[in-house]
């Protein structure tokens, strides 16, 4: 809205009051202006009473009197100071003069009121004229004796006092109302709305609740109005609302809470028989004797999926337990030394790729958990490593800025695809088919298969160490970045090993 313009209200009652207050404005507008124009009728109706009573005498006393002597003055008698008289001959006025209290004092008028004399007719009734040399005038005509116009007048100047001292009066009474009608109207139409507002308050508080998971608990429902009334209905409708919503939360709840309670003792209960069946395997391994070729190999795959479901077990306990709400360890954590821990690791597995290291001279710290952050650093690695190219350029960066630690990790691989972006950190969310990596071989036998557990485990233990992640992909630049609060640097110096961007660190 431009500035100067008005401004209306845009809540409903500040409309409704405002609107109101308008309604009651044009109505004494309308009122006023109906009571000035009725009194001003009123008023010069009076007046051509007056002229008509009056009789013309004082402009008749003119008719003869080119120069009226001593013996032989105006005839003042009964005329109302300010009562003018003219004779109008031949196109000229011969004299004019006005009552001054009980005399008459001759008055000089000029080609305009003489043009203006000469348009009041004779038998036309009274006329509203203005005079330049004496003001606003009521004039009547009548027609002389000796052929002469004669002009009798009465000054309106009471008339217009009385009714402006009228539209001042109805100014301020009329203001008065509007003041205490818009007030009133203000507490009516809130008493009114009272409702409404409940109704209001309350979508507001729902709309601030965690509805995505866990358990909610829903607002008190809104007191029940006049279901007659539009606010009641709405107020009906919302508690009914509110009612379903509170039920369809609570049958989610519950059902969470189960799926969570199986995966966890799934997840407990597994983890001896996949340990059995892996110890078995290399055990079977170690056998000192002869053993054919396919049963050995028959065996390191047992062995190798043994360890992949053991490390999907553990993964899925883990998250079991962090949506579960299980407290972790709060202790200063040093994210630098995690880092290159990280890196040397993944070098080792993968020396195709070119990593690189961008990290501040001082130690980065954060509170939380040491074994749980570095399983975030490694998920990360572990992800630009699987689903990239041998070759491809990996930058991990550390930042600390304003109480908060920045971790970054970036590629220029094949990059996310578009339609998995969405859903890059829901759990069994799987890239393998998107960014480039051998899957002939991996995929067929399951030896390197993701298990889609990796990034949703970096985001639920940031969002448990107060913290969040994003990604941004799209083909030759794929960036994880990570924000969690900074904690106080660790005691002593900084590090002395030294970090190489080359491919061999």
């Amino acid at each position: 809205m431009s500035r100067g313009r008005l401004r209306l209200p845009r809540s409903l009652r500040g409309r409704l009051t405002a609107g109101l207050v308008v309604l009651l404005g044009l109505a004494c507008a309308a009122v006023g202006t109906v009571t000035v124009l009725a009194l001003r009728g009123f008023l010069i109706g009076r007046v051509d009473q007056q002229l008509t009573a009056s009789g013309g005498r004082f402009a008749a006393s003119l008719e003869h009197e080119a120069e009226p002597d001593a013996d032989n003055l105006p005839d003042t008698r009964g005329q109302a100071p300010g009562t003018f008289g003219a004779r109008l001959l031949g196109g000229r006025v011969t004299q004019a003069a006005v009552v001054d209290d009980t005399s008459q004092r001759s008055v000089p008028l000029g080609g305009a009121d003489l043009r203006t004399l000469e348009a009041v007719r004779p038998g036309a009734g009274g006329r509203s004229v203005r005079l330049p040399a004496l003001g606003r005038y009521r004039v009547v005509a009548a027609t002389g004796d000796d052929g002469d116009v004669l002009v009798t007048g009465l000054p309106l100047h009471p008339v217009e006092e009385t009714l402006h001292r009228l539209e001042a009066v109805e100014s301020v009474v009329f203001s008065i109302a509007l003041v205490m009608a818009g007030c009133a109207a203000g507490l009516w139409v809130r008493s009114s709305l009272r409702p409404l507002e409940e109704v209001s308050l309350t979508a507001v508080e729902v709309t601030r609740l965690p509805l995505a998971a866990g358990e909610v608990a829903m607002p008190a429902p809104v007191p029940h109005a006049d279901s007659d009334t539009e606010v009641g209905r709405v107020a009906t409708a919302l508690n009914l609302m509110l009612g379903h919503v509170g039920d369809a939360l609570t049958r989610r709840h519950v059902s969470e809470e189960r799926l969570r309670g199986f995966a966890a003792d799934a997840s407990h209960e597994l983890r001896t028989p996949v340990a059995t069946v892996r110890a078995h395997a290399e055990l079977a391994l170690r056998h000192p004797g002869p053993v054919p070729d396919e049963v050995r190999h028959a065996l390191h795959r047992v062995a190798a999926e043994s360890h992949r479901m053991s490390a999907l077990v553990d993964d899925l306990l883990l998250l079991a337990r962090l949506d579960a709400g299980r407290p972790l360890e709060r202790q200063p954590v040093d994210l630098t030394r995690i880092v290159l821990d990280v890196i040397d690791d993944v070098h080792a597995l993968s020396p195709g790729h070119h990593w690189e290291l961008d990290l501040p001279e001082e130690p980065v710290v954060v509170p939380g958990d040491l074994h749980r952050l570095h399983q975030v650093v490694a998920n990360l690695a572990a992800n630009a490593r699987l689903h990239t190219p041998a070759g491809t350029h990996v930058t991990v960066a550390l930042s600390s800025d304003a109480g908060r630690v920045g971790l970054s990790v970036a590629d220029d691989g094949p990059g996310v695809p578009a339609a998995l972006l969405p859903d890059v950190f829901r759990r069994f969310s799987r890239g393998d088919t998107g960014r480039s990596r051998s899957t002939s071989a991996a995929g067929a036998t399951g030896s390197t298969g993701s298990t889609g557990l990796g990034l949703a485990i970096v985001e639920a233990v940031v969002h448990v160490h107060g913290g969040d992640v994003t990604v941004e992909s799209r083909p030759g630049h794929t960036v994880f970045r990570l924000s969690l609060p900074a904690g106080p640097p660790p005691e002593g110096g900084g590090y002395t090993a030294t970090v190489s961007s080359s491919p061999t660190h």
